[in-house]
Order: structure tokens, then sequence, then C-alpha cells
């Protein structure tokens, strides 16, 4: 069900029960002043004379009246018992009475007995009430008693047959009152005034509601661009603030992932780039010494070296790129595990010094006697370690020197700092060297097949692992960079055991 339809049932809800509310009331104080004009009429009628008449010949009096209390009939008759009234839909009974519009009143003793057998019984609801002592106890008309009201009243003497009075009034009342029946108007315009009121509360919520329905429906054709109004300090206007909240919300996912596609999509042209170049130079290494072969000429050690320099380029890049995505997938992919950085440079070391051989470049370490142990994650420390090596062995000149040295510090921590006399880098490019594809340019010039991933990767790995990365000028002319960090557990540093790399 629509929220109209349900507002408008319970506006004609609401306009009902306060119709009949005041239906009710209206009948309920009317029905008071009715009772209260009748007990008033009755004791009145009996202290001008009644009481005597009554008491004087109580087998026989009963007073009539019609079109409103006027006192006794000239002559002071006492009139014959009411006739039957009018029904409550105003048609006459057959064989009825006159037309409505009397009063009859009957007297009782103190046993609730009438002296005159014309007198009609007591109810015995209104004789219970006077036995409890009240001084008046009335009965309002109903469907099944032809729209009869009748009210007994204690009499202030209490005593002898006309103790207690009945008065029976049908039609128009005393003094021209007519019976409680409310008149139409009082339902109506109540019942008008209730609908006006809800209508005026309610309107103004469905309008907003509407505007809020047609806003967010544009703001969803519109790729959530599209504001919503806020306005007020109730339950709508909290809404309106939700779904705003919500827009915002889906349109920075959006932004955020339309980001990320960007940079995929950027990152995988280039990456394609990276990788397609060393490949076609592989490829045409290959395609030369398979020549030599086939024509049965030597090969020669400086094509093997190059294919196997190219080789060596796209295993660093695939594993830069697996690193990469690793840390782009964040902490739940990092796993925390005791690290010896001892046995981790001699692996990098053991994986380049065939290329280091190859460029004429020379490779040594040192490493402490006593072992380093960090807690972080081994792969991802490997690749950033291997990856500063590569690139201080790929950008040096032949007959260059570089060296990886591995050391505790005070406040148990440790320095890992690779060395060499190469090139190096400007001052004003070191700030920048870390982000993401951008090489310095003599790196440039000496490879323009490198990606840019390495010492980001790098930078990423330390954060990750809340260690700092440094770079500098090394004391050679080339570069330094420095791995700082906390150590797993204390320990003593012990002697340094220094191996040559250089074949």
């Amino acid at each position: 069900m629509k929220l109209r339809m349900r507002l408008a049932l319970t506006t004609a809800g609401v306009a009902l029960a306060i119709a009949l509310g005041l239906a009710w009331i209206h009948w309920t104080v009317e029905t008071s002043a009715r009772e209260s004009l009748l007990a008033e009429f009755a004791l009145t009628q009996m202290l001008q004379g009644g009481r005597e008449r009554c008491e004087a010949s109580p087998a026989t009096w009963s007073l009539e009246q019609t079109g409103g209390p006027r006192g006794p009939p000239p002559g002071g008759r006492e009139g014959p018992p009411p006739p039957p009234p009018r029904n409550w839909f105003g048609r006459k009974e057959p064989g009825g009475p006159p037309p409505p519009g009397g009063t009859a009143l009957f007297a009782y003793d103190t046993e609730l007995v009438a002296r005159n057998p014309a007198a009609p019984p007591l109810p015995e609801k209104l004789a219970a009430a006077m036995r409890k002592g009240q001084e008046a106890a009335g009965r309002s008309p109903g469907l099944d008693d032809r729209g009869m009201r009748e009210l007994v009243v204690r009499m202030p003497w209490a005593s002898g047959p006309c103790a207690f009075v009945l008065v029976r009034q049908w039609g128009p009342g005393p003094r021209g009152r007519r019976s409680p029946t409310p008149p139409p108007d009082m339902l109506v315009f109540p019942s008008l005034i209730a609908l006006a009121g809800v209508l005026l509360t309610v309107g103004p919520v469905v309008r907003r509601l509407r505007q809020l329905t047609r806003e967010v429906r544009t703001s969803v054709s519109s790729a959530y661009q599209g504001p919503i109004t806020l306005q007020g300090n109730d339950e709508v206007t909290e809404l309106a603030r939700a779904f705003d909240e919500a827009g915002r919300e889906v349109r920075a996912q959006m932004d955020l992932k339309e980001q990320r596609e960007q940079t995929l999509r950027s990152f995988l042209e280039n990456t394609t780039h990276d990788v397609m170049i060393p490949l076609t130079v592989l490829q045409g290494h290959l395609a030369e010494l398979q020549q030599r072969a086939a024509r049965g000429e030597p090969v020669e050690a400086s094509v093997v070296a190059a294919a196997s320099q190219e080789a060596h380029y796209m295993a660093a890049l695939i594993h830069n790129l697996g690193a990469a995505a690793r840390l782009e997938a964040g902490e739940p992919a990092v796993q925390r595990a005791p690290v010896d950085l001892n046995a981790l440079v001699e692996r990098c070391m053991s994986r380049h010094r065939p290329i280091a051989r190859q460029q004429d470049v020379a490779l040594e370490y040192a490493v402490p006697e006593a072992p380093v142990r960090v807690l972080g994650d081994d792969i991802l420390i490997e690749q950033a370690v291997s990856n500063v090596i590569y690139n201080a062995v790929r950008y040096n000149a032949r007959g260059g020197h570089v060296a990886v040295v591995l050391e505790h510090q005070p406040g148990n921590t440790f320095r890992l700092r690779v060395l060499d006399d190469g090139p190096g880098i400007p001052e004003n490019e070191l700030s920048r060297i870390v982000e993401r594809r951008v090489r310095g340019n003599a790196a440039r010039t000496r490879g323009p097949g490198g990606n840019g991933l390495g010492l980001n990767i790098a930078w990423k790995v330390t954060v990750l692992h809340g260690w700092r990365l440094e770079l500098g000028r090394s004391e050679y002319g080339g570069l330094q960079v420095d791995f700082l960090g906390e150590l797993l557990s204390e320990s003593e540093p012990g002697g340094t055991r220094r191996t040559s790399g250089i074949g």
C-alpha cells in the first residue's frame, strides 16, 4: 500500500475518532444537563403542591404535561398515565400516542413501590441506585424503549407514599429542549476541521517525500552527481541526509574504482612496453646465436652475455610485478615471521653475481658473525634488497664496484647499506626517485628499458615494516641506499665475516 493511501486512511480514521469523541462528549454533557433539569422539574412540582395531592390520593396520583413544564393542568386535575411515545424513527405506533413532547411523574413509597396501579414498575437498575442512597438515577433512551427517558429522584422528606418520584420524558423536554441527539453540524464540522488539520500537517511531508524521490532518481541517473536537498530537522531530513551520504560514498567508490582502473591500464601498458623491449632484444640475440650455430661459426661470449642480461632483467621485472601486486593488496597479504638478514643478503649476492661478472662490476658484501634477525615478510624484504643491488650493478660502469654491508646499530637496530661508485643521482632527484616509474637521468641514459619499480617497491616495503629508507651520495661518488629498522630481539654484534663476490 502506498504512503498516500495510508495517510488518507489514517486521516479518515483520525477524523472519525475525533467526531465520535466529540459526539460522546456532547451526549454526556447533554444527558447530565437533561437529568439535572428533570430532577429540578420533579422537585419543583412536588414542592408546589404536588406532595400534598400525592399523599392525599396516592392510589390515583400522577402528573402529565405536554409542551414543556408549565405546572399542573388547570383545576389540579391529575392526568392519565402517559401514552406510549413515538418510536426512535418518529413514526407513530399502531393506535399510538399523540405527538411527542410530554413529561409524566409517578410516585413511589420508601420501598420503591407505587400505590397507583397505572404507574410503571421501576427499572431494577434505578431501584438499586436508590437503595444505595443516590439522590437521583437516570436511564437514557434507547432503540428498544421508544425514546423514553426515565429519572428517579429522591424527595427531601424521604418518607410516605411519595418518597420517590419517577420522571418520564419523551420528545421535546422541559423548557423546550430536545433530545440529546447531536445535531449534524456537531459531527460534520469537527470532522472537517480534523480532516483539514491532518491534511495541512501531512501535505508538506508528502510533498517533501515526492521531492526526495525525484532528487534520488535524478542523482542515480547522473551517476550520483546530483545534490540532495537538506532542509528541516526531522525524519525526512534524516532520510535525505542518509541518501546524500550514501551518494557521496558511492561517488567516492566509483572515483576510486575509475582511478584504479586507469592506473591498472597505464601500468599494464607501460609494463607491456618494458617487457617487450628486453624480450625483443633477447629474441635478436637468440636468432644471432642460432644463425652462427647453423653456419658452424663459434658463439661470441658477448652475445651470450647480452642475452643472459636481458633474461636476468625480465626475471627481475616479473619479480617486481609480483611484489607490487602484493603491496597493492595491503596489509592482509603481508606475512610476519622471523627473517635472517645474513642469509637473505647471501641469497641476493648469489643471484646477482652472474650479471655482475658479465658487466665487469665487482660485487662484495659483509655481514656480522651473529645472525641479524628481524620480523617481516621474507619474500618482500628480499625483493626490496635485490632491487637496490640490481640497480647498483645494472647502472654502474664497467670496472665499477658495488658493496653490501649489514651491521648492528645501537638501540637494538640494524643498517643494511648498498653502495656503488657509479654515476649516482643528482640531489634534486633523490626525493622523487622512490616514486613509481621515476628514474634518474643517468639511469635513463644507461638503461632506457627500466620500468621504475625497483626503488618504489623498496620504499613501500620499508614503510610497511616500519623501517626507513635513506638515499644519498656514497663516499665513493655513487649512490648509497640504507635500510634501517629494529631487530627482532637484542643481540650482541660479533666479528664481521667478509666474502668477496668477484669472479
